[in-house]
């Protein structure tokens, strides 16, 4: 059997590169190698601009679509004044994300989201999200600072499709983000909380697989269980 097309977002931002001092459109390679060890071929997909066809006629190559992390989604989208700790937006990634959400959701194909990903699948609901979670919570223990990944422990729902995936009821998740879904978008439903309660997954209801993810099972290759368990219904 031929290996899935996972298309995963990317990264559209200032950097260097051999010669090049420009704008990039990147993704950490770490992202790739979870869908290499568990058996997938990444397909980047870097922000431009898409109409409704463009969408579509992109998708159609793919098995599944991964919306990964990044910047904070502008809070127009979701009827808000940024806030005094929200980065600017980046409308151009925001715009093609969403219009890859509609037209994934129209047909059916897997989707799968980490971190930003979870929030823009809520916001693309109809939710909100929090904008600076220790204003929330009072701790900032999701979002250590220096670019450091850390592990957290996550309490999973029964019934759902998460815990089916990892076969347990707890999890230890990597976490790197100041932000966080607040009301929860119509037709999607939590399975993953924090250990303060903070939303830490959400899940397409009536959908054959539809997952976000606020942490990064990127971060630990050791445990590419998540991205395992998309494969396993795509080979299905």
């Amino acid at each position: 059997m031929s290996k899935p097309r996972i298309g995963l977002t990317t990264y559209r931002t200032p950097g260097q590169m051999t010669i090049y001092d420009t704008e990039l459109a990147v993704l950490p390679a770490q992202y790739v190698e979870a869908i290499t060890r568990a058996g997938g071929l990444a397909v980047l997909i870097p922000p431009q601009q898409l109409d409704s066809a463009d969408a579509a006629r992109l998708l159609t190559g793919l098995d599944a679509l991964v919306i990964t992390g990044g910047a904070d989604v502008n809070p127009a989208r979701y009827g808000q004044e940024p806030g005094p700790h929200t980065q600017a937006p980046e409308d151009l990634r925001d715009d093609l994300e969403d219009s890859l959400l509609r037209e994934a959701l129209a047909q059916k194909l897997p989707i799968l989201g980490i971190c930003r990903g979870a929030q823009m699948l809520n916001v693309h609901c109809g939710g909100t999200l929090h904008q600076h979670l220790p204003d929330v919570v009072g701790h900032d223990r999701y979002r250590v600072g220096d670019g450091v990944f850390h592990p957290e422990l996550m309490t999973i729902e029964s019934p759902s499709l998460l815990h089916s995936i990892l076969g347990e009821s707890e999890v230890q998740g990597h976490v790197y983000h100041h932000q966080a879904i607040d009301q929860v978008g119509p037709g999607l439903k939590v399975t993953a909380r924090g250990f303060d309660g903070t939303i830490q997954a959400i899940e397409i209801e009536n959908y054959p697989f539809g997952l976000a993810v606020q942490w990064h099972p990127e971060e630990n290759l050791e445990d590419v269980r998540i991205v395992e368990g998309l494969m396993s219904h795509l080979m299905q």
